[in-house]
C-alpha cells in the first residue's frame, strides 16, 4: 500500500467523482442522506486529510480510494454531520468488510474512526478556515490572489455552505413576505433555511421566480435588456439568465452546447411561461448577419466560485483545467464581438474567483478589439454595494460578500462580471 503524509493534495475520495453521483439511484432519503455526506466530506477534505494522515501509521492510502473514501466520509459524519459516532464507526466498518478490497482492513478502519471521535475537538480547533476546504495550490492562488485576510474570509464562507437565492419575475417584496424571505439589496430572495422543498414553495407551480443565486443574477441585470431586443445568451444553460432577459420583454436566443441541459431551460421556461429561441450547438459557430443588441457570454470556467454549494469543485479541478479554459474563454469573447450591432453590449462573466478568468480575460480582450471599451458599473446598479465593484469598473463578487461566514444566511457566489460595448 503506497501511503503519503503531505498535508493537502488535489487527491479526493473516490478520485475525480462529481458530488452529483453521490446519491444517483436511491431512494428520496437515502439519497438526501448521501448527498449530505459526501458534500460535508468534500467541504473540510482538507482538514479530514490531515487529521486521518495523523493518525495513520505510515500516512494516507492515496493508492486505494476506497479505503480513503471509507475514512474521509466516516470522518466528516463524525466531524460535522448529527450521525452518533457509533453509527458512523458501524457503517465505514461494513462497507469496508463488505468489499474484497477492503475486507481485511475492518479493523483500520474502526481503530482509526474511533481516535477521530475521541480526538474530535482537538482537530476541529487546529483547522484552518481557506485548507481546511481547498487544496494547497487552490488556497496559495486565493492569498496571493486576495490576500491573507481577504482569503481567510473566502474560506470561512465556503465552510458555513450556501444559501439558496430566488429570483422572482415582479413584485419582489410581496413575494419575499409570502415566502418569509430576505430582499436582499441587489433585488433577490433569499429563503430561510428551513423552507423545505424547493417545488412545494408557494410560487413555483405557477412559475413566479426560480432558483438562482444572488451573484449569478447580476449579470442579466447589469444588461439591462430591453423590450424588443434582440440579445443572445451564449453558453445559456441551465437558463436562469436566459428567463430574465426573457422576462425583460427581450428576444432571446439561447445557445449551449448540452441538449440535455437545454431541456431542462426548456422546462423551466415552460413552468415560468416565458419564450425564447433555444438553438443546440457551439457558441464558437454561431453566425448572426444582422447582428444582436446585446449578447450575454456566461463562460464556462473552473467554477471555483461556487465552492460553497459545491466544495467538490476545490478538489477536482487543477490548475491545467484554469489555463485550459483561459483559452476557451478567449475565443469565445471574440466570438461574442463579432455577434453585436455597432452600440451593442456585451456582458461576459464567470463563477470563477480565479483573475486569468475574469480581470486578466478582458484586459487581453479590450487590447486586441479596439472597437469595444469597459462601460463601468455604477452602485446604484448593484443595491448600493460598491464594495462589489472593483477599479476598473468590472463586478467581483466574493463568497464573504454579504456577510457569508459570518451570517448563517450571508455570502455569495463568486462571480466576475464585466460590461462592454461595442463603439463601432
Amino acid at each position: 500500500m503506497r501511503t503519503t503524509s503531505r498535508r493537502r493534495g488535489a487527491a479526493s475520495p473516490g478520485g475525480r467523482w462529481p458530488l452529483a453521483q453521490a446519491s444517483r439511484g436511491l431512494d428520496p432519503a437515502e439519497a438526501a442522506l448521501a448527498r449530505a455526506i459526501a458534500t460535508a466530506t468534500f467541504r473540510r477534505f482538507g482538514l479530514i486529510r490531515t487529521a486521518l494522515g495523523s493518525r495513520l501509521d505510515h500516512g494516507l492510502p492515496d493508492d486505494q480510494p476506497l479505503l480513503l473514501a471509507l475514512l474521509a466520509t466516516g470522518a466528516a459524519q463524525i466531524l460535522d454531520l448529527a450521525v452518533p459516532d457509533h453509527a458512523a464507526v458501524d457503517l465505514a466498518v461494513r462497507l469496508a468488510k463488505a468489499d474484497r478490497r477492503t475486507q481485511h482492513l475492518g479493523g483500520l478502519v474502526n481503530a482509526v474512526l474511533r481516535r477521530v471521535a475521541r480526538e474530535r475537538d482537538a482537530i476541529l480547533a487546529a483547522g484552518d478556515p481557506l485548507g481546511d476546504g481547498a487544496p494547497d495550490w487552490l488556497a496559495a492562488r486565493w492569498r496571493e490572489t486576495y490576500g491573507p485576510e481577504r482569503a481567510e474570509a473566502i474560506g470561512r464562507a465556503h465552510l458555513a455552505g450556501a444559501t439558496v437565492d430566488i429570483t422572482v419575475k415582479a413584485e419582489a417584496q410581496a413575494w419575499a413576505e409570502r415566502l418569509g424571505a430576505a430582499l436582499l439589496q441587489t433585488g433577490s430572495l433569499r429563503l430561510p433555511p428551513d423552507s423545505g422543498p424547493i417545488t412545494a414553495l408557494d410560487g413555483f407551480d405557477a412559475g413566479a421566480w426560480w432558483v438562482q443565486d444572488a451573484a449569478a443574477a447580476l449579470p442579466a441585470k447589469l444588461l439591462g435588456a430591453q423590450a424588443g431586443e434582440q440579445v443572445a445568451d451564449l453558453c445559456a444553460a441551465p437558463g436562469g439568465k436566459t428567463a430574465q432577459l426573457a422576462a425583460a420583454g427581450a428576444a432571446v436566443t439561447a445557445v449551449d452546447r448540452s441538449a440535455p441541459r437545454l431541456e431542462r431551460l426548456r422546462r423551466n421556461l415552460e413552468r415560468l411561461g416565458l419564450t425564447a429561441e433555444v438553438v443546440v450547438g457551439d457558441a464558437l459557430a454561431l453566425d448572426r448577419p444582422e447582428g444582436f443588441d446585446a449578447v450575454l457570454l456566461d463562460a464556462p470556467c473552473s467554477a471555483t466560485g461556487t465552492v460553497r454549494r459545491h466544495p467538490d469543485v476545490a478538489w477536482t479541478k487543477s490548475p491545467e483545467d484554469i489555463a485550459r479554459l483561459g483559452l476557451l474563454q478567449a475565443r469565445l469573447l471574440d466570438r461574442a464581438a463579432t455577434l453585436l450591432r455597432p452600440g451593442g453590449r456585451l456582458v461576459y462573466c464567470t463563477c470563477s474567483l480565479e483573475p486569468e478568468e475574469g480581470e486578466a480575460q478582458v484586459a487581453a480582450f479590450l487590447a486586441r478589439n479596439a472597437a469595444f471599451a469597459r462601460v463601468p458599473v455604477a452602485p446604484e446598479e448593484v443595491g448600493g454595494l460598491a464594495e462589489l465593484i472593483d477599479p476598473n469598473g468590472d463586478l467581483r463578487t466574493l463568497p464573504c460578500h454579504l456577510g457569508g461566514g459570518t451570517d448563517a444566511r450571508g455570502g455569495l457566489d463568486g462571480f466576475f462580471v464585466s460590461r462592454l460595448v461595442r463603439r463601432s
